[in-house]
């Protein structure tokens, strides 16, 4: 093994402890956040979480069969991102002061 391929190994094992790490973190967050937009951003970037660790398994076996798979995630966190934050801005909302009368008349 030469020393760019050990320096390689070991930055690419340094990459998936941090990977877990923040993984633990955010499962944390998902667990306690205080308010439903905490929960959501924590599970945004579960998924962007879950592409890294993808992207190093990848690069530590050298094979590129993973990138598709990394885009479909990349795909599907956007929009689910997207959904739940339409969701709790619709949820969230306040009332509007100048309808609540009017319906009756």
């Amino acid at each position: 093994m030469s020393a760019a391929q050990h320096v390689d190994q070991v930055l690419l094992t340094a990459a998936a402890v941090m990977i877990l790490l923040a993984g633990a973190l955010v499962l944390y967050r998902v667990w306690r956040g205080p308010s439903m937009l905490d929960r959501a951003m924590a599970l945004d970037v579960c998924a962007a979480l879950m592409i890294a660790g993808i992207a190093v398994r990848s690069a530590l076996n050298r094979d590129a069969f993973y990138f598709p798979v990394m885009l479909v995630l990349a795909f599907l966190g956007f929009t689910g991102s997207v959904g739940i934050a339409r969701f709790i801005a619709v949820r969230d909302r306040p009332p509007d002061p100048t309808r609540s009368g009017e319906e009756g008349r």
